[in-house]
C-alpha cells in the first residue's frame, strides 16, 4: 500500500488532537468539480464541501466553504463577514496566497490564516469532506471539529 503524504491539512489537525479520515481518488484534471470529486470518491455531494478564497473590501483574503454543489451568493458572505463587498480572487492569485492549486485548496493549513466562513448547510452532516490540500485527497471529519481547527464562523453562504 502507498504511503499517504501528510499535507499542512492534515497535521494542522494532528497538532490539534482532532480525528479524521482520509479519501484517496484519481483527479481527472479536465473536471475538478466537488460533484466530480463525490462521484469518484463514493461521497455524497451532500457532505463534501468547496473552499473558495474570495477578496473583501474591508477584510481583505477571505475562505468560504460552503457545499459541493452550491453556488456561493457574494452578498451573504460580504454580509457575514463585514465587508461591503467581496469578490472571487482571480485563479493566478491562488497559489502566491495560500499555497494551494484549484482543486486542491483546503481551508486548513494555508500559507496564513485567513478568516474562513463555513456555509451554515454543514451543520446539518454528522461528517463533511473538505480538501487535504492536494488534488485527490479529502479530510472527512465533523463540523465541529472544522470550526474548532479553523476558528470558522457559521453563515448562510449560499442564500
Amino acid at each position: 500500500m502507498k504511503k499517504i503524504k501528510k499535507t499542512n491539512a492534515a497535521r494542522l489537525l494532528d497538532n490539534l488532537g482532532i480525528k479524521y479520515e482520509v479519501k484517496t481518488y484519481e483527479v481527472d484534471e479536465n473536471d475538478l468539480s466537488a460533484v466530480h470529486v463525490a462521484e469518484t470518491a463514493g461521497l455524497n455531494i451532500n457532505s463534501v464541501f468547496k473552499t473558495l478564497v474570495t477578496r473583501g473590501d474591508k477584510t481583505g483574503i477571505i475562505m468560504a466553504v460552503i457545499g459541493g454543489a452550491d453556488e456561493i451568493n457574494l452578498k451573504s458572505l460580504a454580509k457575514a463577514s463585514g465587508n461591503k463587498s467581496v469578490e472571487m480572487i482571480a485563479l493566478k492569485e491562488l497559489l502566491p496566497l495560500t499555497g494551494y492549486i484549484r482543486g486542491g485548496c483546503s481551508p486548513l493549513g494555508a500559507k496564513k490564516n485567513y478568516p474562513v466562513y463555513l456555509d451554515k448547510k454543514a451543520m446539518t452532516q454528522e461528517k463533511i469532506s473538505i480538501s487535504a490540500g492536494q488534488r485527490g485527497m479529502q479530510l472527512i471529519l465533523s463540523p465541529q471539529d472544522l470550526i474548532k481547527a479553523s476558528n470558522a464562523v457559521v453563515a448562510d453562504l449560499t442564500a
